[in-house]
This record gives C-alpha cells, sequence and structure tokens, in this order.
C-alpha cells in the first residue's frame, strides 16, 4: 500500500504540469458557454494593447494621459468606427432593398421575354411565371413580417434568460476589454513570474517570436482588408452597381476570415444585379471585380502585407478555422489563425530541439 501511494506521488511529481494542464483544459470545456465575451475582449484587448501603450505616454506640460485614460480613449475609437460602418451600411441596405423590391416586377417581364422563350426552343420548358401572383406573394410576406417582431417579443418572453444571457455577454464584453486594456501590462508581468525559473528563457523567448508573428500578421491582415474595402467599393461603383458601398465593405472587412468575404460578396452582388440589371452582359463587370480583387489579393497584396507569416498550409489553415468555429464559435474563427501561428512557433522550436537530442543523433 506505502509503495502505491509511493508511486503515485511520483508519477503527480514527475507529470504535473501536464496534469496542471489537462485539468485547465477540462475547465475550459466545461465554462466554453461563458467564455465568448472574455476571448473576444482577450482579442480585442491583444491588438490594442500598442495603441494604448503610446497614447499613456503622450502629455501636455504636467498633464499626463495616463493608462487608464489611453484605455478609455481607445474604446471611444472601437465604438466609434463600429457606429460609423453601421450607420453606413444599414439606412443604404434599407434604400436599396425597396428600390429592387420596386424592381422586381420588371426583372420578372425579362424573365418572361428572353429567358422563358429560350427555355421553350431549346427544352420545352415553360416557367408560367404570373408577376400579379409574385407581387401578391411579396405584399402577404410583408404583411406577415411585420408581425414578426410581436412573436420575436413573445418567443424571448418564454425564454427570457437565454435573452438576459445574450444581453449579459453584449454588456460584458467593454467592461472586461476595458479592464484587460488597463492591465495588460500587469497581467502579463504576473503570468511571467509564475513560470519556473528553469524554463523562463526560452518561453519569452518562445512568447517574444510569436508576439512578433501576431504583430506582423495583424498589422498585414488589417491593411490587407482595408485596401481590398476600397477596391471593392470602388470596382463596384465602376460597375454601376447602386448597392456597391456596403457590398464592397462588407466583402473587405469579412476578409479575415478566408473565403467569407469574398464568398458573402458575390452572393451579395449577384442578388443585387440579378434584380437592377436587365441582360447577363451586365453581370460580367460584377464578377469581373470580384476576380481581379481576388488575383489582387492573393498574388500582390496578401504576399507582400501578411506574406508566410503563419507558416501554415492552406489545408491547415481551413482545417483550424472549422475547428475553432466548432469549439468557440465565432470568437473561435478569430481564434483560430492566432493560435494556430503560436502553435506553429512552438512546434519549429520543438523540433529544433528534437533534431539537436540524443534521441534522434542516435
Amino acid at each position: 500500500m506505502a509503495n502505491q501511494a509511493k508511486n503515485t506521488s511520483n508519477f503527480i511529481s514527475s507529470n504535473r504540469w501536464l496534469i496542471t494542464v489537462a485539468i485547465f483544459a477540462f475547465l475550459l470545456y466545461l465554462l466554453l458557454p461563458i467564455l465568448t465575451p472574455f476571448l473576444i475582449a482577450a482579442i480585442l484587448a491583444y491588438i490594442c494593447d500598442p495603441l494604448v501603450d503610446k497614447l499613456s505616454k503622450y502629455g501636455i506640460g504636467n498633464f499626463k494621459v495616463g493608462r487608464t485614460l489611453a484605455t478609455v480613449l481607445v474604446m471611444l475609437g472601437i465604438l466609434g468606427v463600429m457606429t460609423l460602418l453601421f450607420l453606413i451600411i444599414v439606412p443604404l441596405l434599407q434604400k436599396e432593398s425597396l428600390l429592387l423590391v420596386e424592381r422586381l416586377p420588371a426583372l420578372i417581364a425579362n424573365i418572361r421575354n428572353n429567358v422563358e422563350p429560350w427555355l421553350q426552343t431549346k427544352f420545352g420548358i415553360s416557367l408560367n411565371i404570373d408577376s400579379t401572383q409574385i407581387q401578391d406573394l411579396i405584399t402577404k410576406n410583408w404583411k406577415t413580417a411585420g408581425g414578426l417582431f410581436s412573436d420575436v417579443l413573445k418567443s424571448a418572453g418564454s425564454q427570457g434568460l437565454a435573452l438576459v444571457g445574450i444581453v449579459a455577454n453584449i454588456l460584458l464584453l467593454p467592461v472586461v476589454l476595458f479592464y484587460l486594456l488597463r492591465d495588460w501590462d500587469g497581467f502579463l508581468a504576473s503570468i511571467s513570474q509564475l513560470i519556473p525559473r528553469d524554463w523562463s528563457d526560452k518561453t519569452l523567448e518562445i512568447a517574444k517570436e510569436i508576439d512578433q508573428v501576431l504583430a506582423d500578421f495583424l498589422r498585414g491582415q488589417l491593411a490587407v482588408m482595408l485596401a481590398m474595402s476600397v477596391f471593392y467599393v470602388l470596382g463596384l461603383w465602376l460597375a454601376g452597381l447602386n448597392m456597391a458601398l456596403p457590398i464592397g465593405l462588407v466583402a473587405g472587412l469579412l476578409g479575415f476570415v478566408p473565403y467569407l468575404g469574398i464568398a458573402t460578396g458575390i452572393v451579395l452582388a449577384l442578388l443585387v444585379a440579378a434584380l437592377q440589371f436587365t441582360s447577363f452582359g451586365q453581370l460580367v463587370p460584377v464578377l469581373l471585380v470580384f476576380g481581379i480583387g481576388q488575383l489582387l489579393e492573393g498574388m500582390l497584396l496578401t504576399p507582400k502585407l501578411v506574406g508566410n507569416r503563419i507558416g501554415l498550409h492552406p489545408v491547415v489553415v481551413i482545417f483550424a478555422l472549422l475547428a475553432g468555429g466548432q469549439l468557440f464559435g465565432f470568437a473561435g474563427v478569430l481564434l483560430a489563425l492566432p493560435v494556430s501561428a503560436a502553435i506553429a512557433v512552438g512546434l519549429r522550436h520543438t523540433k529544433t530541439s528534437y533534431l539537436g537530442s540524443d534521441a534522434y543523433l542516435k
């Protein structure tokens, strides 16, 4: 019995860090439902910390901005950018949607005059599109949609706890972000003090390398997003698309998630173009904008501004995005590439250590 207890104690002592990591991972899994606001806040804090550091050093005379005021100013800037995007995109979508609904009868008439005769001649297919019935259907759906809000409110009333949880997460995000941004340097110092002294130098070396990789990646990705937003807005405007501004912004800003921005932009642009234009030839410039945009992003902007900083194969990138989304939802998608970059740095150091070890050289 004594030997068994001694063996157990030796096993725990020898594998204490592995056991600690396993317990932490298990707790993380249990806490997944409440982690989203903390993960998003941590991402924003990491991105904005250099800006807070710079602002906190400014001052006029004896007045210094300080860490707290710098944090408030940065958060106000984030809020201002989000509000500006909301004020640009939502009214335009509302206005253009109403115009497109008004043009729907013309689209139906165009299909009947051009597409239906061709289908009838080639395949013997008759669409039998009745514009009156479609307009009646749209009118009924608009009336039904008018009562949708009351149905949502009734559902929210019956599932009050779920609604309270969503609202709590939204309200919690800026609070957590404020404290993380204000105390970011202190958090890092506290964590570094907990690292075993034998591991300290190597851990700090890896952490600095990870930080450099992530900083280069984030700066480059932000530059690509802004450049592609400008390109898509101008390109779609020159192509004559009515909703060029909101669609271009959505396509460019969603570029931080691979394939999501281009896919969303093409779907929205084709939907709007189908209702706006009267011939297939008018759709070609819209498709050319996205085709040229992909070439510009993939062959020039991304290699130059981002490069191969992450060092991951495209298949690994896709898997990381899917895995992150499955585990943590939208926050997981945001975290997937940074975490993968950190793991890649760790694996490179592990490989170097292994290639110089006795296990490999013998």
